[in-house]
């Protein structure tokens, strides 16, 4: 893959994450989706569209899509769906992007200090300042309702981290994706039927349109784009890359939702993503 490419698709996937954060808030906040609706409709368009992005690929490989991808990696990817949705209900984008983006970074680099990796000072530093720019942030919201939002982000990230981990060992990453898109199929139908009977799944236009792309664009495409273009990127430009993430999402948030960025917000960013960048190269540099 060329230079070009390479940059293009990483851009790609970066703003389909952010547009995810976006998405959600559009669904929850201006249409009024109901979480548990906008959860299982966007792991049932992201499962049919890593299904046929499968499926073009290699048709043979459809068939035997069961045999990858795991059910703990499946339970993950469903913690990480329903938290994610249910927090956007109390918190702006920014900040469960950032909440979401910090809780993942924190448990890998927690699984890889219980697992006897060795840090330096700059890496201690550099979590240090970011766990004083996270309490900074948190601790307003102690006393509002958005504290509960706080949690339920925060599990998403340690599932989406968790997840990730399972996935670093994937050598076939696009159809262990894809399988654990498919094992959630149950729960998602199951949540489907319920819905229809208890509130006819009623939705708007743009309800719908926002739901599907979440799930399809951004989070089927998205994955599989990033999947693509993981392997031609060095893992601290990786890991730097995705510090963006919460920074589009809040972009997103001012112009799309309308939401404002107050200067709380923007210097626990700054302290939260800038410890979390001294880590990053730090070990680059190691």
């Amino acid at each position: 893959m060329n230079t070009f490419r390479t940059i293009l698709f990483t851009l790609t996937s970066l703003f389909a994450f952010a547009a995810n954060s976006v998405l959600c808030r559009l669904a929850l906040s201006t249409e009024q989706v109901d979480p548990a609706n906008f959860t299982a409709i966007r792991l049932l368009s992201a499962a049919i569209t890593l299904a046929l992005i499968v499926a073009v690929k290699n048709s043979t490989n459809l068939s035997k899509v069961s045999q990858f991808g795991s059910h703990s990696g499946a339970f993950y990817l469903f913690i990480y769906a329903a938290g994610f949705s249910y927090a956007y209900v109390s918190l702006g984008t920014a900040t469960g992007a950032l909440i979401l983006f910090a809780c993942v970074q924190f448990t890998m680099l927690l699984k890889g200090w219980l697992a006897g990796v060795k840090m330096t000072r700059q890496e201690y530093v550099g979590i240090i300042l970011s766990l004083l720019g996270f309490l900074y942030f948190i601790y307003p919201e102690l006393e509002k309702p958005s504290f509960i939002g706080c949690i339920l982000m925060g599990l998403a990230g340690v599932a989406w981290a968790m997840y990730s981990l399972i996935g670093a060992r994937s050598t076939q990453p696009l159809l262990d994706t894809a399988s654990n898109f498919i094992r959630l199929l149950p729960i998602v139908l199951i949540t489907l039927v319920w819905s229809y009977f208890t509130t006819d799944l009623q939705m708007s236009l743009q309800g719908w349109l926002y739901t599907i792309g979440s799930g399809a664009l951004a989070s089927g495409v998205g994955y599989a784009v990033w999947y693509v273009v993981l392997p031609h990127l060095k893992p601290s430009i990786a890991a730097v890359s995705q510090l963006s993430v919460p920074i589009w999402a809040a972009l997103g948030g001012v112009l799309l939702v309308a939401e404002p960025i107050d200067l709380h917000l923007a210097l626990s960013a700054s302290v939260i993503l800038g410890g979390i960048m001294l880590v990053i190269l730090a070990k680059n540099k190691r």
